[in-house]
C-alpha cells in the first residue's frame, strides 16, 4: 500500500500544480469558470496557493506521513467546496470534475492513513 500511496500522492500533486499554474496565469477557461461561480478575482492567488501547499505536503507526506494524512485531508476539503460552489451557483454541468478530484483526493487520504 506504500508504493499505492507514493503513486497517487505525486500524481494528485502534479494534478494540483497544474490546476494551481492555470489560475495564477488566469487561463482563459479557468477564468471564465470561477468568474461564473463568482469567486473574485483577487481570491485566484489564494486558491493556487493552497493547492500548492496541499501538492507540497503530499509529497513531503512520502517520508512524513503525518503531513501527508493532514494535506490530503485539506485537498479532499479544497474539493469538496469547489463541488458545493458549482452546486450554490446552480452549474450542475461543471460538477462532475471537481466531484471526481475529491473522490480520487480520499484515494492517498486513505492509503496514507492506512500505512501510518
Amino acid at each position: 500500500m506504500y508504493i499505492a500511496y507514493i503513486v497517487t500522492a505525486v500524481l494528485l500533486s502534479a494534478l494540483l500544480a497544474f490546476t494551481a499554474r492555470n489560475k495564477l496565469v488566469r487561463e482563459k477557461e479557468v477564468t471564465a469558470i470561477l468568474t461564473r461561480l463568482g469567486v473574485p478575482d483577487r481570491m485566484f492567488p489564494v486558491l493556487a496557493t493552497l493547492q500548492l501547499l496541499g501538492a507540497a505536503g503530499l509529497l513531503i507526506g512520502i517520508f512524513f506521513r503525518p503531513l501527508g494524512i493532514a494535506a490530503a485531508a485539506g485537498v479532499v476539503l479544497f474539493f469538496a467546496g469547489a463541488v458545493i460552489a458549482h452546486l450554490r451557483a446552480n452549474d450542475a454541468k461543471g460538477t462532475p470534475v471537481p466531484a471526481v478530484l475529491t473522490a480520487f483526493s480520499v484515494v492517498p487520504l486513505a492509503l496514507g492513513a492506512a500505512t501510518l
